[in-house]
């Protein structure tokens, strides 16, 4: 039962992450768009984030649960899959523009593809809750909630709203409801609490990969933001002065402070 309890609060998490995706898509309730520069910061505050999250909160556990090795390993193994399923899914990418077109076969295809994308987050969630209801943690409805779990579905649910608005841009321009825009980001993201339970379990059976689990998240977290997310925020901000590297760096040393108290939980 107490497993199970576990679980739940697991899965509420990583819901909470993807429902943060939605918030990416409200903005377009009040304005018609969003300047490139608020954007590129937007890209920039997001990678902060989830570079100080994966070195502040995943390798430093990592490194506290384990040796180095095991934590290479599994940051090798993060980056890894991320590289391979790029390549598998190269040619079936998916635009968002397809998503209010799309029959029931095209959404699963689209959702195996969006799998891909937030896995990595779901199992950094999952990790970072690997010590749910044990002791050094803060309670929350009568669970000990480990710092590192709290701390880790705020740094995701942050970088989500970057996501989501980017979701929206070519959504709005199609003239699709405003509702359904928040929909269609939280849609994107909802293979997160799914990867977070997964990681949770496998975690909690085999503690001895717990070490293995950290590395895998932060490789792939970190692979991510250097291949997609700044490439992202650069090629939006291409027509702003200099690049819109001022904007991308401004944002990135923000996330950053924001992440601080992560190294010292």
């Amino acid at each position: 039962m107490a497993f199970l309890e576990n679980l739940a609060f697991v899965f509420v998490a990583g819901f909470i992450t993807a429902l943060a995706t939605g918030v990416g898509a409200l903005p377009f309730f009040f304005f018609d768009s969003i300047s490139d520069r608020r954007n590129v910061i937007l890209w920039g505050l997001a990678s902060g984030i989830m570079l100080s999250a994966s070195v502040f909160g995943l390798v430093e556990e990592g490194l506290a649960e384990g040796t180095p090795l095991e934590l290479l390993t599994g940051m090798g193994a993060g980056v890894l899959l991320v590289v391979v399923a790029h390549h598998v899914l190269l040619d079936s990418d998916i635009d968002p523009h397809e998503y209010e077109e799309a029959d029931f076969k095209k959404l699963v295809l689209i959702l195996g593809i969006l799998t891909v994308h937030s896995f990595p987050e779901g199992i950094a969630i999952g990790v970072s809750f690997a010590d749910i209801g044990l002791e050094g943690g803060t309670q929350i409805f009568g669970v000990v909630i480990p710092l590192l779990g709290i701390f880790m579905t705020i740094a995701i649910s942050i970088h989500n709203i970057p996501e989501g608005t980017a979701i929206s841009i070519p959504l709005k321009a199609m003239g699709v409801p405003n509702w359904k825009m928040v929909w269609w980001a939280v849609f994107s993201s909802l293979p997160q609490p799914i990867g977070a339970v997964i990681a949770f379990t496998f975690v909690r059976v085999a503690r001895e990969f717990l070490p293995f689990g950290f590395g895998f998240a932060a490789g792939a977290m970190i692979y991510l933001v250097l291949t997609e997310f700044i490439p992202e925020a650069l090629d939006t901000g291409t027509e702003l002065p200099g690049g819109g590297k001022r904007e991308l760096a401004t944002g990135i040393i923000i996330g950053v402070i924001i992440m601080i108290p992560l190294a010292f939980v």
